[in-house]
């Protein structure tokens, strides 16, 4: 419900209640208003009904301190050239131009035409490519690539197919007697939520590139798709020097690209975080009860079985399964991954597949 819609609703229970009480009076002592105010209402909701009763905003613009139409357009133009600028680097890209607004005035024109935020002008930008099919200048090319990782960095997760992009995440399962600390290696495909698991006995990243290389990479390859981009934290198992840290290395050498959650906020990897939560809930806690582990191997034998379960028998809610398994969302949208794989030159494999 809206303020409007709540005013008038107040304004129509003052009317009944006095109607219902049969005493103007106590009705506005009851609702805490004049007798003044309560004929007022009544006077506007007979002359003119509901739509007398909403408030009406008594400011009225000035337009005599509106800046004029080609400063106005000049800060339009800046606007769609690079989203990017706030309203002061604006003001100062401007002055350099000859056109002179402070970030005050450039706020004023942005607010007049929905462009105060950078991600209302970045939809401007796009609308006026597709409207015009203009080319996009480095500037905007740039603007836009910030905007896509911001998403990312937020958990704003854009996924096209399957293999566009995979999260990755290290989750403590907790301390074997004998064994040690237990840590699981988690994998996810952000499509079609088909999901990977390895437990390893540290957090080294030589075990994260491992994960990928004995689990992931040859599901891929299997199926003839390649993994393009991989999302993780900033963990030291995944971010390190590009020259000697060993899963930034294996990242290279197998072309996929590395994209970073937003500095600490480790929860925006949230897909892979729910994915552990549902490993610890759905397997783990119920595991753990019913049998007493001594070895590493036999609880990733478990764990195995109850991911083959996830991925082929259990249905998942998520928003592109639909009911659907995470198995059953892979195989549909594997003619569409392959065929934009193929025109993006990545495709290499769909001929095999």
């Amino acid at each position: 419900m809206t303020v409007q819609e709540k005013l008038i609703k107040n304004k129509l229970g003052l009317l009944e209640l006095a109607s219902y009480l049969g005493n103007v009076s106590e009705a506005c002592r009851v609702a805490g208003l004049s007798r003044d105010t309560f004929y007022r209402v009544k006077n506007a909701y007979e002359t003119g009904g509901m739509e007398a009763l909403i408030e009406r905003s008594r400011k009225k613009p000035n337009f005599h301190n509106r800046v004029d139409s080609n400063i106005e357009d000049a800060v339009l133009a800046m606007a769609l050239e690079d989203p990017s600028l706030g309203q002061k680097r604006t003001s100062n890209e401007l002055r350099e131009l000859g056109v002179f607004i402070s970030p005050a005035g450039v706020r004023g024109v942005w607010l007049r035409h929905g462009l105060e935020k950078f991600e209302k002008r970045l939809k401007a930008l796009e609308a006026h490519v597709a409207r015009t099919g203009a080319v996009l200048t480095e500037d905007q090319l740039r603007a836009m690539e910030k905007a896509k990782d911001e998403k990312t960095a937020w958990g704003e997760i854009e996924t096209e197919h399957v293999g566009y992009l995979g999260s990755q995440d290290t989750f403590y399962v907790g301390t074997l007697k004998g064994v040690g600390r237990v840590y699981q290696q988690t994998f996810i495909d952000t499509y079609s939520a088909v999901g990977f698991a390895k437990l390893y006995t540290t957090k080294h990243p030589i075990n994260s590139a491992d994960m990928l290389n004995d689990r992931v990479i040859p599901f891929f390859e299997d199926h003839g798709v390649t993994l393009l981009r991989i999302l993780t934290d900033r963990g030291t198992e995944y971010c390190g020097k590009p020259d000697t840290h060993e899963y930034q290395l294996f990242l290279a050498l197998n072309d996929i690209e590395h994209t970073r959650t937003k500095t600490r906020h480790p929860q925006t990897n949230g897909i892979c975080e729910r994915f552990n939560k549902t490993c610890l809930n759905e397997f783990y806690q119920i595991a753990f009860r019913k049998k007493i582990y001594e070895s590493i191997a036999a609880l990733q034998e478990d764990l195995d079985a109850w991911l083959e379960k996830y991925n082929t028998r259990r249905t998942h809610q998520g928003k592109r399964c639909q009911g659907r398994t995470p198995m059953a969302t892979f195989l549909e949208n594997l003619p569409e991954a392959r065929a934009k794989l193929d025109l993006d030159g990545r495709g290499g494999l769909a001929a095999a597949g």
